[in-house]
């Protein structure tokens, strides 16, 4: 099954998180003027059963397309946020919190580059899909209680994205 592949917007991406991304206009001033402070996620989520935030460092390969996407992954405790350190694109598939999903239920968005995500406590989602290959701040829970659900889809959905 093809999954169509969408631009990142917050609109659409609403369902499954926060797309994060330089907001347009000026932010709060602060350092005596010399940089402008912008609030990006108020809260993260990371706090259930113990949990405390986690900054790592994801260096990705650039994966081949068309990828076959065979298992997504969720996160039930905590949020995950990925953020490209430069201009790195990647896709994310993701399927809406609940029940294991469906091929059917999966949504594919490619970013520009420039943008994060911030996925909701219990998204599913596929692993990191590096367009480009580089460095991805990823800020996510950790403790001692797992937080990975792993699921095997029962017909495999092909992601695509093509150099235009």
């Amino acid at each position: 099954m093809p999954l169509a592949l969408q631009p990142l917007t917050p609109q659409a991406f609403a369902p499954y998180g926060t797309v994060i991304e330089a907001p347009a206009g000026a932010g709060r001033p602060i350092n005596g003027g010399n940089a402008q402070r912008f609030d990006l996620v108020s809260d993260l989520q990371l706090g259930t059963d113990g949990g405390q935030p986690m900054l790592a460092l994801f260096r990705a390969e650039a994966r081949r397309f068309p990828h076959q996407v065979t298992e997504m992954e969720r996160h039930a405790l905590g949020s995950q946020t990925f953020v490209p350190l430069g201009e790195r694109r990647f896709v994310i598939v993701v399927a809406p919190r609940g029940e294991a999903p469906a091929p059917e239920t999966l949504a594919a968005f490619i970013t520009n580059g420039l943008q994060g995500v911030t996925l909701a406590p219990g998204t599913w989602h596929h692993a990191l899909l590096a367009v480009d290959a580089g460095d991805f701040v990823v800020v996510e829970r950790a403790g001692d209680a797992v937080d990975c659900d792993i699921c095997s889809l029962a017909a495999p959905a092909i992601v695509d994205w093509k150099k235009s």
